[in-house]
């Protein structure tokens, strides 16, 4: 038997996970949700997926009834039904949903990176915490810019011990689809302070980096992808092309060459264009291989992380390990990745 996932949102985030459900062949969407008829709402019944209305209210759902968009009930009526839910609700409202309904409901749940570390039991990435996650009730798949560093972070200490990380992170200052935040003419410190939340958010899920990652972050006015630029001492004699092969190796994490055209995150999005990818998703971290470099026992590089999609193959391992459907995490990976069609 398939597993039974609802995704509750279906936004950004929630309508990725959803149709990146739908490929696997060991488990399945049997609902979305939304708090507003719009053309999301609209088009996820089109596709097929049965709606339900996000907020247990009868007025809230005569709105979609009132729009000409069929639903089959609010959240209560299936959240019972479900083995797992994936929350893709906005900041702070995944909290509210754990305390209200998962947990009274007593089923998994699955929260974004926009949650809080200690609100669930534990912070997944694939590669590093997935064992620790598998058979858990309460798990947050952490943020875009933490799943990128992880990835990254795990090449490197494949090699090379990690003994101390510093990190800029360069954050796009909104989504393509935000008609709120932007535009914007500024850079602006995010936060202000140093070290910024990413360095405790990758401790979240390696905690044998506490005291070893350092990281900043800026905003700047682009919707594209965010950029990292790494400085990682270590503990090994190691040259470039160790790490780069290190990189070629590691699950998820893609090279390229800027002079073969990829001088930008704008040619990396048009390259997941090119490739016919929906959405233009890159679930891929992406290294720019000529920024690769190792000056004595130092590693630098940069690299770049397609904010709405990386995150999206992280949910579907994560629900095999919270459901226990396979005890091995590259097994996982492998058969995600197959599906996705991830490189």
């Amino acid at each position: 038997m398939p597993a039974k996932v609802l995704i509750n949102g279906y936004g950004s985030i929630g309508k990725r996970v959803a149709d990146a459900v739908s490929m696997q062949d060991d488990m399945e969407v049997i609902g979305v949700t939304k708090t507003k008829p719009d053309f999301e709402a609209r088009l996820a019944v089109e596709k097929g997926y049965k709606l339900f209305v996000a907020i247990p209210d009868k007025e809230r759902v005569k709105l979609f009834e009132d729009a000409g968009i069929p639903v089959e009930g609010t959240i209560l009526d299936i959240i019972e039904d479900a083995d797992i839910v994936v929350d893709g609700a906005p900041k702070k409202i995944g909290k509210q949903n754990l305390e209200n309904i998962y947990k009274p409901h007593k089923v998994k749940a699955i929260l974004q990176g926009g949650e809080k570390a200690k609100d669930v039991e534990d912070n997944f990435n694939a590669l590093w915490s997935y064992n620790r996650c598998y058979g858990k009730d309460y798990v947050r798949v952490v943020s875009c810019n933490t799943t990128g560093l992880c990835r990254i972070l795990y090449a490197i200490n494949s090699v090379a011990e990690i003994k101390k990380a510093r990190v800029v992170l360069v954050r796009r200052a909104a989504d393509p689809n935000d008609d709120k935040t932007g535009p914007i003419n500024a850079i602006t410190p995010n936060p202000v302070t140093v070290p910024s939340h990413h360095g405790p958010d990758v401790v979240s899920v390696v905690p044998e980096f506490e005291g070893k990652i350092l990281t900043s972050a800026v905003i700047v006015p682009t919707t594209l992808m965010h950029q990292h630029t790494l400085m990682v001492e270590v503990d090994g004699n190691v040259g470039k092309d160790d790490i780069l092969d290190a990189i070629n190796k590691t699950p998820r994490v893609m090279t390229v060459k800027a002079e073969e055209g990829f001088r930008s995150t704008a040619k990396i999005i048009e390259y997941g264009r090119d490739l016919g990818r929906l959405r233009y998703d890159l679930n891929e971290l992406i290294v720019w291989e000529e920024s690769v470099n190792v000056l004595e026992n130092e590693v630098f590089l940069m690299q770049a992380v397609h904010q709405e999609s990386i995150v999206i193959p992280e949910n579907i391992d994560c629900i095999r390990a919270m459901l226990q459907m396979e005890e091995d995490n590259f097994r996982s990976i492998e058969k995600t990745n197959k599906a996705l069609g991830i490189q």
